[in-house]
């Protein structure tokens, strides 16, 4: 019994369950997984902004990928997976340096502490409950069933038609932004976190990374600010 529990600790799945039980490791989760979701999250706004090309062109390209349904879901199952522990290794590392840390010392540790690092809990909820109402909304077609039978003039789902719609609601339009931002506020400390906690980050680089993340954090808001805006403003019809 006892080599059976030794063979098993020294096997793969123990070494990553080891791993998983530490903070260490659930920093490195983080990092990883956040990397996955920062490359979709760029990814997400270059095909949207694709809405400025014309008038078919968003429509070609997600006709492409719906096509292709095992890189479809995929992707989708990556995403799921990445999300899903994100979230989790974020909760128990926050619950652990919570319990970990006694209240005079937060309260003194908060003036060095950034916007994005003390919100980090409230904003991925309202992220996640964005996500959840955004894939309703659009990829699902719950809040509106019509738009899921919009077709452009080849035969295939109108995405563009979709996306003006549903954006000259200025209530989705207002939380698409606001959501939006907080994801790119999150994504501001995140990067930043990521290289730090896989060692790549040092004192003299610290300032540097954070910079980079805030300018990276500025463009995909820009990015995917800019199409609720321009249909608000009719600039895309």
């Amino acid at each position: 019994m006892a080599a059976s529990a030794q063979s098993l600790r020294a096997s793969p799945a123990g070494v990553l369950m080891r791993l998983w039980r530490s903070s260490l490791g659930k920093k490195y989760v983080m990092a990883l997984t956040g990397v996955v979701l920062f490359g979709f999250v760029v990814g997400h706004m270059l095909g949207n902004l694709q809405i400025f090309a014309g008038p078919t062109q968003i429509n070609e390209y997600a006709d492409a990928l719906k096509s292709n349904l095992p890189l479809l879901w995929g992707v989708r199952l990556a995403l799921l997976a990445a999300v899903t522990l994100h979230i989790v290794a974020g909760v128990q590392l926050a619950l652990a340096n919570r319990r970990a840390r006694p209240a005079r010392y937060s309260k003194n540790k908060i003036l060095d502490s950034t916007l994005a690092n003390r919100t980090l809990i409230i904003s991925g909820l309202v992220i996640l409950a964005f996500v959840i109402f955004h894939l309703a909304h659009f990829t699902a077609g719950v809040v509106d069933t019509s738009y899921l039978a919009l077709r452009d003039v080849a035969g295939r789902h109108d995405v563009r038609a979709m996306m003006i719609k549903g954006f000259q609601n200025p209530f989705v339009s207002g939380f698409y932004i606001v959501s939006v931002g907080l994801l790119c506020l999150h994504l501001s400390h995140g990067v930043a976190s990521a290289f730090q906690s896989v060692g790549a980050r040092s004192k003299k680089t610290e300032q540097s990374f954070k910079r980079a993340a805030l300018v990276v954090a500025i463009l995909l808001f820009a990015g995917f600010a800019s199409i609720p805006v321009a249909v608000l403003a009719g600039l895309v019809k």
